[in-house]
């Protein structure tokens, strides 16, 4: 276990840089323009963080003990060929979420 100390410290270091980020943008450069290529990059943060965020729990799921899963890796694909096919965000879901059933049960 962490020190309450060392907790704490971390707890309050995490939440100033935080805040140090956010008044970046919003205090300091809020009132101005910012640049065209900066804007550009800027819109593809949000479309990054999420497979970021699913890459890891597709490729080394915590359910299996970090082992590779055929039929999360397969829900992942089809999730991924819906989206692309369809453009339809909710159908990639449903049909990723369907394929991971479908899988779970055939597969085992």
């Amino acid at each position: 276990m962490i020190d309450r100390g060392d907790l704490w410290l971390v707890v309050i270091g995490l939440g100033l840089g935080s805040f140090c980020l956010r008044f970046l943008f919003l205090g300091l450069v809020g009132d101005r323009p910012l640049p065209a290529w900066l804007t550009r990059h800027l819109r593809y943060t949000a479309v990054a963080m999420m497979p970021a965020l699913v890459a890891p729990l597709v490729v080394w799921p915590a359910a299996t003990g970090g082992q590779t899963d055929p039929v999360r890796m397969i829900a992942a694909a089809v999730t991924l060929g819906v989206g692309l096919f369809s453009k339809n965000v909710i159908l990639a879901i449903l049909s990723g979420a369907a394929a991971l059933v479908a899988g779970g049960y055939l597969l085992g």
